[in-house]
């Protein structure tokens, strides 16, 4: 069976979704495939691992599209300052969203969340048909534009196809898109505990030699963990039962909420900078993941897949406008000028941090903290970077602005 579409989104996570969401309405007929269907519920108490901070930019974004208050309703957890200090140097600083006369500095929440609210958006437009459980067995390149073979033998054709499929993207793969970058041999592990004090909707963060150590205020007054450590340290820490590395992480901590004990699993992932050589072809185009893998420290990965998402959304309308092909370059490129070079320069940064406070030297060490230091008392400078962080800039795509 052969079915076209306007639009073919490959890849029903967070900015997948949203990508979706914002292009209907527009006069276009749109599909969404997906492996999986989200989670609709879950048992009280039970946090997903995996967590996102979100910038102010993505709050406004995703109130755009109708979905904000359903994620405050199933969990959104705010956090109003962030602690930063070096294991090393000692140096620190401290960012309040009180100095901005701002409520907050960004929310935590589960990916699931934001993942079901979107869904609940996406199954109720009409112009939009959800393909889910779905597989890839083929991408095809025609005269006509892409089309996909599902395993089950449908076929599936567009004017624009759109990879959102995440890191390990079939589809950028399938189209033969070539990506720079390395491995980090370091490990995130992540896991949910309890402090034995409030965590004061802070987020906090503690440079060790190994890599970070982050911990995220939750609603439910709990914490995510993502701990970054590399090879040897990473296995040790992994091997741990659940009272030591409670305690492992209490006194990597520095007690600083506590004794702190795990509540319910863990897991890690591999990590690594990656980056695609180029974000679009004629007929396609990589957003989120697909197109850039970043460093955990600064929990900006879905904050710029969302910005990915609302610049080509925006690319798309100039071409409505203007009565452009929506699968041209001359569309397409439009949007990879806007995020391509950003993206670049945030993955050089938090490459350079990680490497920065990674290293062990004496003199680096004390620079770095000095660094530190210094930002916390210049308020000009910290304000640059608070307002970066919480996505306040001015070119930011029109889904994301005020």
């Amino acid at each position: 069976m052969n079915t076209n579409y306007d639009l073919l989104v490959v890849g029903g996570g967070m900015v997948g979704a949203a990508f979706a969401l914002a292009c209907s309405g527009k006069g276009l007929t749109i599909a969404l495939v997906e492996a999986r269907p989200p989670r609709r519920a879950w048992p009280a108490g039970e946090v997903d691992l995996r967590v996102s901070a979100l910038s102010r930019a993505s709050e406004r974004m995703l109130a755009r599209l109708g979905a904000w208050e359903r994620i405050g309703d199933l969990g959104a957890s705010p956090y109003r300052q962030m602690r930063v200090w070096d294991a090393i140097g000692g140096g620190s600083i401290h960012f309040d969203s009180a100095d901005l006369g701002e409520p907050d500095l960004g929310h935590i929440v589960e990916n699931r969340v934001i993942q079901l609210a979107l869904w609940e958006r996406l199954e109720s437009l009409p112009d939009l048909t959800l393909i889910c459980p779905a597989t890839i067995a083929e991408l095809e390149r025609t005269a006509a534009g892409p089309a996909l073979v599902l395993g089950d033998g449908r076929r599936l054709g567009a004017r624009l196809l759109v990879a959102a499929d995440g890191r390990d993207s079939l589809i950028r793969d399938l189209a033969g898109i070539p990506t720079q970058g390395w491995d980090y041999d370091q490990r995130a592990i992540v896991a949910t505990v309890v402090t034995a004090r409030w965590h004061q909707e802070t987020a906090w963060q503690r440079f060790l030699p190994t890599g970070p150590l982050a911990f995220l205020p939750l609603r439910d007054g709990r914490c995510s963990i993502v701990w970054s450590a590399g090879g040897s340290r990473a296995d040790d820490l992994s091997a741990l039962d659940d009272a030591a590395f409670g305690q492992a992480l209490t006194d990597a901590f520095e007690c600083r909420l506590g004794q702190v004990r795990v509540d319910g699993p863990r897991a890690s992932v591999a990590l690594r900078l990656q980056h695609a050589q180029r974000y679009v072809e004629p007929g396609l185009a990589l957003i989120g993941d697909a197109a850039h893998a970043i460093h955990p420290l600064a929990g900006q990965g879905v904050n710029l897949g969302l910005l990915d998402a609302a610049e080509l959304v925006a690319a798309l309308d100039v071409a409505l406008e203007r009565g452009r092909d929506l699968a041209s370059l001359w569309t397409l490129r439009r949007y990879e000028r806007a995020r391509r070079g950003d993206n670049l320069v945030m993955l050089a940064a938090m490459d350079g941090f990680k490497r920065l406070f990674g290293n062990d030297i004496a003199p680096v060490a004390a620079l770095r903290s000095w660094g530190l230091d210094l930002t916390d008392r210049a308020a000009p400078l910290k304000r640059r970077f608070m307002d970066r962080a919480l996505g306040l800039n001015p070119g930011l795509p029109p889904l994301a602005r005020p």
